[in-house]
Protein backbone atom coordinates (compact mmCIF):
# COMPACT_ATOMS: atom_id res chain seq x y z
CA UNK A 1 0.00 0.00 0.00
CA UNK A 2 1.36 2.88 -0.79
CA UNK A 3 1.59 5.72 1.84
CA UNK A 4 1.54 8.63 -0.49
CA UNK A 5 -2.68 7.89 -1.01
CA UNK A 6 -4.78 10.10 1.74
CA UNK A 7 -6.11 7.67 4.18
CA UNK A 8 -9.96 8.17 4.73
CA UNK A 9 -11.40 8.47 8.51
CA UNK A 10 -13.67 4.98 8.92
CA UNK A 11 -14.80 3.14 11.94
CA UNK A 12 -12.17 0.01 12.96
CA UNK A 13 -15.79 -1.97 12.61
CA UNK A 14 -16.26 -1.23 8.95
CA UNK A 15 -12.71 -1.67 7.27
CA UNK A 16 -12.02 -3.48 5.19
CA UNK A 17 -8.71 -5.59 3.77
CA UNK A 18 -6.71 -2.82 1.80
CA UNK A 19 -8.32 0.02 3.38
CA UNK A 20 -6.03 2.67 4.32
CA UNK A 21 -7.26 5.00 7.09
CA UNK A 22 -7.37 7.11 10.08
CA UNK A 23 -9.17 5.36 13.04
CA UNK A 24 -10.43 5.61 16.75
CA UNK A 25 -9.24 2.56 18.49
CA UNK A 26 -8.77 1.41 22.31
CA UNK A 27 -6.33 -0.69 23.38
CA UNK A 28 -7.89 -4.48 24.41
CA UNK A 29 -4.05 -6.10 24.81
CA UNK A 30 -1.22 -5.79 25.31
CA UNK A 31 1.71 -8.06 25.77
CA UNK A 32 5.18 -7.90 25.47
CA UNK A 33 6.95 -11.20 23.98
CA UNK A 34 10.40 -12.08 22.91
CA UNK A 35 11.79 -14.04 20.87
CA UNK A 36 13.93 -17.37 20.85
CA UNK A 37 16.76 -14.97 19.67
CA UNK A 38 16.31 -12.48 22.36
CA UNK A 39 14.41 -9.96 20.09
CA UNK A 40 11.69 -8.53 21.98
CA UNK A 41 8.39 -7.31 20.72
CA UNK A 42 5.25 -6.03 21.60
CA UNK A 43 1.40 -7.93 20.05
CA UNK A 44 -1.35 -5.58 20.47
CA UNK A 45 -5.37 -6.36 19.96
CA UNK A 46 -7.61 -3.24 18.97
CA UNK A 47 -11.08 -2.63 19.59
CA UNK A 48 -14.84 -0.87 18.80
CA UNK A 49 -17.85 -1.90 20.19
CA UNK A 50 -18.25 -4.09 17.18
CA UNK A 51 -15.00 -5.75 16.83
CA UNK A 52 -11.66 -6.69 18.09
CA UNK A 53 -8.65 -7.01 15.76
CA UNK A 54 -4.61 -7.68 16.61
CA UNK A 55 -2.26 -5.80 14.68
CA UNK A 56 1.01 -6.40 13.07
CA UNK A 57 3.75 -7.07 15.98
CA UNK A 58 5.65 -3.93 16.91
CA UNK A 59 9.46 -4.68 16.86
CA UNK A 60 12.54 -3.70 18.87
CA UNK A 61 13.68 -1.35 16.30
CA UNK A 62 10.49 0.13 15.61
CA UNK A 63 9.74 3.95 16.65
CA UNK A 64 6.70 2.81 18.08
CA UNK A 65 8.49 0.28 20.73
CA UNK A 66 9.47 2.74 23.51
CA UNK A 67 6.26 4.30 23.53
CA UNK A 68 3.88 0.79 23.69
CA UNK A 69 5.65 0.53 26.87
CA UNK A 70 3.44 3.27 28.31
CA UNK A 71 0.07 2.03 26.31
CA UNK A 72 -2.58 0.79 29.16
CA UNK A 73 -5.58 -1.57 28.21
CA UNK A 74 -8.51 0.61 27.78
CA UNK A 75 -6.69 3.68 26.47
CA UNK A 76 -8.07 5.55 23.17
CA UNK A 77 -5.66 6.06 20.40
CA UNK A 78 -6.07 7.65 16.99
CA UNK A 79 -3.85 5.33 14.63
CA UNK A 80 -2.93 5.86 11.06
CA UNK A 81 -2.80 2.12 9.38
CA UNK A 82 -3.65 -0.36 6.29
CA UNK A 83 -5.88 -2.87 7.02
CA UNK A 84 -5.37 -6.13 5.84
CA UNK A 85 -6.41 -9.97 5.94
CA UNK A 86 -3.39 -12.43 7.40
CA UNK A 87 -3.94 -16.41 5.63
CA UNK A 88 -2.92 -17.18 9.06
CA UNK A 89 -3.46 -14.61 11.91
CA UNK A 90 -6.42 -13.12 10.49
CA UNK A 91 -7.54 -9.72 10.17
CA UNK A 92 -4.55 -7.39 11.39
CA UNK A 93 -4.05 -3.21 11.48
CA UNK A 94 -0.57 -2.39 10.30
CA UNK A 95 -0.19 0.54 12.04
CA UNK A 96 2.03 3.55 10.56
CA UNK A 97 1.39 6.00 12.84
CA UNK A 98 -0.42 6.11 16.43
CA UNK A 99 -0.93 8.47 18.83
CA UNK A 100 -3.41 8.80 22.46
CA UNK A 101 -6.55 10.30 21.39
CA UNK A 102 -6.79 14.71 22.18
CA UNK A 103 -9.86 16.53 22.91
CA UNK A 104 -9.32 18.16 19.52
CA UNK A 105 -10.59 14.34 17.97
CA UNK A 106 -13.87 15.03 19.10
CA UNK A 107 -14.88 17.41 16.30
CA UNK A 108 -13.55 14.38 13.75
CA UNK A 109 -16.59 12.10 15.52
CA UNK A 110 -14.20 10.62 18.43
CA UNK A 111 -16.84 9.64 21.11
CA UNK A 112 -15.99 6.93 24.12
CA UNK A 113 -20.13 5.57 22.95
CA UNK A 114 -18.78 4.23 20.17
CA UNK A 115 -16.97 1.46 22.49
CA UNK A 116 -19.65 0.05 24.65
CA UNK A 117 -21.92 -1.99 22.37
CA UNK A 118 -25.43 -2.20 23.54
CA UNK A 119 -28.44 -4.81 23.12
CA UNK A 120 -31.25 -3.56 20.45
CA UNK A 121 -33.65 -4.60 23.27
CA UNK A 122 -34.51 -1.67 25.88
CA UNK A 123 -33.19 -2.58 28.99
CA UNK A 124 -36.04 -1.91 31.49
CA UNK A 125 -38.39 -3.31 29.28
CA UNK A 126 -36.76 -6.96 29.28
CA UNK A 127 -36.20 -6.17 33.14
CA UNK A 128 -39.87 -5.81 33.50
CA UNK A 129 -40.56 -8.66 31.21
CA UNK A 130 -38.55 -10.84 33.42
CA UNK A 131 -40.02 -10.43 36.45
CA UNK A 132 -43.36 -10.54 35.48
CA UNK A 133 -42.42 -14.00 34.22
CA UNK A 134 -41.14 -14.90 37.67
CA UNK A 135 -44.22 -13.37 39.40
CA UNK A 136 -46.67 -14.86 37.51
CA UNK A 137 -45.32 -18.27 36.20
CA UNK A 138 -43.57 -20.01 39.17
CA UNK A 139 -45.96 -21.20 41.64
CA UNK A 140 -44.04 -22.28 44.32
CA UNK A 141 -44.22 -18.44 46.84
CA UNK A 142 -40.93 -19.34 48.39
CA UNK A 143 -38.85 -19.94 45.08
CA UNK A 144 -40.39 -16.91 43.25
CA UNK A 145 -39.67 -14.94 46.17
CA UNK A 146 -35.90 -16.25 45.96
CA UNK A 147 -35.74 -15.34 42.30
CA UNK A 148 -37.39 -12.17 42.71
CA UNK A 149 -35.06 -11.14 45.70
CA UNK A 150 -32.17 -11.55 43.90
CA UNK A 151 -33.25 -9.58 40.86
CA UNK A 152 -34.23 -6.85 42.68
CA UNK A 153 -31.19 -6.54 44.91
CA UNK A 154 -28.90 -6.87 41.90
CA UNK A 155 -31.52 -4.80 39.20
CA UNK A 156 -28.92 -2.12 38.42
CA UNK A 157 -25.65 -4.40 37.91
CA UNK A 158 -28.19 -6.75 35.43
CA UNK A 159 -29.12 -4.00 33.41
CA UNK A 160 -26.39 -3.27 31.99
CA UNK A 161 -24.25 -6.63 32.47
CA UNK A 162 -22.69 -7.93 29.49
CA UNK A 163 -23.94 -11.99 28.94
CA UNK A 164 -20.19 -12.34 29.10
CA UNK A 165 -16.84 -10.93 28.44
CA UNK A 166 -15.90 -12.31 24.98
CA UNK A 167 -17.73 -15.19 23.65
CA UNK A 168 -21.34 -14.50 23.48
CA UNK A 169 -23.81 -11.43 24.11
CA UNK A 170 -20.36 -9.63 25.22
CA UNK A 171 -22.18 -6.17 25.13
CA UNK A 172 -24.09 -4.11 27.70
CA UNK A 173 -27.72 -5.69 28.37
CA UNK A 174 -26.14 -8.91 27.54
CA UNK A 175 -26.91 -10.64 30.47
CA UNK A 176 -30.51 -9.71 30.03
CA UNK A 177 -31.05 -10.96 26.47
CA UNK A 178 -29.77 -14.11 26.88
CA UNK A 179 -31.28 -14.98 30.23
CA UNK A 180 -34.65 -13.60 28.97
CA UNK A 181 -34.39 -15.68 25.98
CA UNK A 182 -33.22 -19.07 28.03
CA UNK A 183 -36.18 -18.59 30.04
CA UNK A 184 -38.66 -18.04 27.18
CA UNK A 185 -37.25 -21.21 25.84
CA UNK A 186 -37.25 -23.02 29.04
CA UNK A 187 -40.69 -22.08 29.53
CA UNK A 188 -41.75 -23.52 26.26
CA UNK A 189 -39.75 -26.75 26.65
CA UNK A 190 -40.82 -27.59 29.88
CA UNK A 191 -44.48 -27.72 28.86
CA UNK A 192 -43.32 -29.59 26.15
CA UNK A 193 -41.88 -31.88 28.01
CA UNK A 194 -44.52 -31.91 30.65
CA UNK A 195 -47.19 -32.54 28.32
CA UNK A 196 -45.41 -35.53 26.76
CA UNK A 197 -44.35 -37.29 29.64
CA UNK A 198 -47.37 -37.06 32.09
CA UNK A 199 -46.20 -40.65 33.88
CA UNK A 200 -42.86 -38.73 35.39
CA UNK A 201 -43.30 -38.90 38.68
CA UNK A 202 -42.97 -35.96 40.45
CA UNK A 203 -44.15 -34.30 37.17
CA UNK A 204 -41.50 -32.32 35.58
CA UNK A 205 -41.16 -29.40 37.75
CA UNK A 206 -41.86 -25.81 35.44
CA UNK A 207 -41.28 -23.09 38.41
CA UNK A 208 -38.39 -24.69 38.86
CA UNK A 209 -36.79 -24.93 35.27
CA UNK A 210 -37.97 -21.16 34.81
CA UNK A 211 -36.45 -20.14 37.90
CA UNK A 212 -33.16 -22.14 37.15
CA UNK A 213 -33.14 -20.20 33.92
CA UNK A 214 -34.01 -16.65 35.48
CA UNK A 215 -30.78 -17.69 37.66
CA UNK A 216 -28.37 -19.73 35.59
CA UNK A 217 -25.84 -16.67 35.29
CA UNK A 218 -26.62 -14.80 37.89
CA UNK A 219 -22.88 -15.28 39.43
CA UNK A 220 -21.83 -12.72 36.53
CA UNK A 221 -23.19 -9.86 38.62
CA UNK A 222 -19.52 -11.06 40.40
CA UNK A 223 -17.86 -12.48 38.04
CA UNK A 224 -17.05 -9.15 35.50
CA UNK A 225 -16.29 -6.01 35.98
CA UNK A 226 -17.80 -4.38 33.14
CA UNK A 227 -17.75 -0.44 33.30
CA UNK A 228 -18.97 1.57 30.11
CA UNK A 229 -16.28 2.28 27.37
CA UNK A 230 -13.92 -0.29 28.79
CA UNK A 231 -13.29 -3.85 28.08
CA UNK A 232 -15.08 -6.46 30.38
CA UNK A 233 -12.66 -7.94 32.03
CA UNK A 234 -12.79 -10.49 35.13
CA UNK A 235 -12.87 -9.49 38.60
CA UNK A 236 -10.54 -11.34 40.92
CA UNK A 237 -13.61 -13.79 42.60
CA UNK A 238 -13.92 -14.01 38.73
CA UNK A 239 -10.81 -15.67 38.38
CA UNK A 240 -10.56 -17.66 41.39
CA UNK A 241 -14.11 -19.06 41.57
CA UNK A 242 -15.90 -18.56 38.17
CA UNK A 243 -19.48 -17.75 37.73
CA UNK A 244 -20.99 -21.36 38.65
CA UNK A 245 -19.58 -21.02 41.98
CA UNK A 246 -20.48 -17.30 42.29
CA UNK A 247 -23.80 -17.67 41.27
CA UNK A 248 -24.01 -21.09 43.95
CA UNK A 249 -22.80 -18.59 46.56
CA UNK A 250 -25.32 -15.82 45.70
CA UNK A 251 -27.98 -18.13 45.46
CA UNK A 252 -27.31 -20.02 48.78
CA UNK A 253 -26.84 -16.50 50.83
CA UNK A 254 -29.98 -15.03 49.48
CA UNK A 255 -32.05 -18.22 50.79
CA UNK A 256 -31.32 -17.48 53.87
CA UNK A 257 -33.41 -14.89 53.48
CA UNK A 258 -36.32 -17.34 52.25
CA UNK A 259 -37.19 -19.77 55.27
CA UNK A 260 -39.95 -21.39 53.95
CA UNK A 261 -38.03 -22.26 50.81
CA UNK A 262 -38.39 -26.28 50.43
CA UNK A 263 -34.41 -27.23 50.99
CA UNK A 264 -34.48 -30.33 48.44
CA UNK A 265 -35.99 -27.59 45.44
CA UNK A 266 -33.32 -25.20 46.75
CA UNK A 267 -30.46 -28.48 46.60
CA UNK A 268 -32.43 -29.09 43.06
CA UNK A 269 -31.82 -24.97 41.84
CA UNK A 270 -28.61 -24.72 42.64
CA UNK A 271 -27.85 -28.53 40.42
CA UNK A 272 -29.57 -27.18 37.91
CA UNK A 273 -27.45 -23.96 38.02
CA UNK A 274 -24.06 -25.41 38.30
CA UNK A 275 -24.39 -28.29 35.84
CA UNK A 276 -25.82 -25.99 32.86
CA UNK A 277 -22.68 -25.57 31.17
CA UNK A 278 -22.27 -28.33 27.72
CA UNK A 279 -18.54 -27.58 26.97
CA UNK A 280 -15.88 -28.77 29.65
CA UNK A 281 -13.93 -26.28 28.64
CA UNK A 282 -16.11 -23.02 29.36
CA UNK A 283 -16.04 -24.70 33.16
CA UNK A 284 -18.21 -27.36 33.30
CA UNK A 285 -18.61 -29.44 36.87
CA UNK A 286 -21.38 -31.87 36.95
CA UNK A 287 -23.55 -32.99 34.50
CA UNK A 288 -27.27 -32.88 34.61
CA UNK A 289 -28.99 -35.37 36.84
CA UNK A 290 -32.83 -34.05 36.70
CA UNK A 291 -34.93 -33.25 33.57
CA UNK A 292 -35.36 -29.56 34.77
CA UNK A 293 -31.11 -29.22 34.25
CA UNK A 294 -31.06 -31.03 31.12
CA UNK A 295 -33.57 -28.68 29.83
CA UNK A 296 -31.90 -25.64 30.81
CA UNK A 297 -28.47 -27.46 29.89
CA UNK A 298 -29.34 -27.47 25.96
CA UNK A 299 -31.44 -24.02 26.31
CA UNK A 300 -28.60 -22.07 27.33
CA UNK A 301 -25.93 -23.82 24.77
CA UNK A 302 -28.05 -23.88 22.16
CA UNK A 303 -28.96 -19.99 23.15
CA UNK A 304 -25.53 -18.42 23.82
CA UNK A 305 -24.07 -20.61 19.87
CA UNK A 306 -27.08 -18.88 17.95
CA UNK A 307 -26.16 -15.19 19.04
CA UNK A 308 -22.14 -16.61 18.30
CA UNK A 309 -23.46 -17.76 14.90
CA UNK A 310 -25.89 -14.08 14.53
CA UNK A 311 -23.11 -11.63 15.63
CA UNK A 312 -20.55 -14.00 13.03
CA UNK A 313 -23.00 -13.63 9.59
CA UNK A 314 -24.10 -10.27 10.30
CA UNK A 315 -20.60 -8.46 10.88
CA UNK A 316 -18.17 -10.40 8.96
CA UNK A 317 -16.50 -8.20 6.32
CA UNK A 318 -14.44 -10.89 4.33
CA UNK A 319 -14.64 -11.54 1.12
CA UNK A 320 -15.68 -14.93 -0.69
CA UNK A 321 -18.36 -17.89 0.42
CA UNK A 322 -17.07 -18.03 3.83
CA UNK A 323 -17.03 -15.86 6.73
CA UNK A 324 -13.27 -15.39 8.43
CA UNK A 325 -12.76 -17.90 11.37
CA UNK A 326 -14.88 -16.88 14.08
CA UNK A 327 -12.39 -17.79 17.44
CA UNK A 328 -15.03 -18.82 19.76
CA UNK A 329 -16.14 -21.22 16.95
CA UNK A 330 -13.24 -22.39 15.90
CA UNK A 331 -14.09 -22.49 12.24
CA UNK A 332 -15.50 -20.18 9.88
CA UNK A 333 -19.40 -20.40 8.56
CA UNK A 334 -21.43 -20.21 5.59
CA UNK A 335 -22.55 -17.07 4.50
CA UNK A 336 -22.48 -16.62 0.51
CA UNK A 337 -27.09 -18.30 0.46
CA UNK A 338 -29.70 -17.77 -1.58
CA UNK A 339 -31.86 -19.90 0.83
Amino acid sequence: MSKSKKPVLAKLSELQAGNYVDCFVQLAEKSRKTLPDGKPFVTCKYRDARRTVGAVPIWSDSPLFEQAQTWQVGQFFKVRATFTEHEKYGPQLDIEQLRPVEDRDRADGFTELDFTERSRFDPEAMFAELESIVTGEIADGPLRALVLNLLTAHATALKTLPGSARHYYPFAGGWLEHTLSVTRSCAWLADRYGAQFPELNPPLNRGLVIAAAVLHDIGRVRELDARPGQPTKDTVPGELFGRLFLGYDLIRAAAVGVPDLNPELLDLLLHCVVAHLKMPEWGATPQPIVPEALILYHVAELDARMEVYARCLTRDTADGPFTERDPVLGRPLLKSRKV
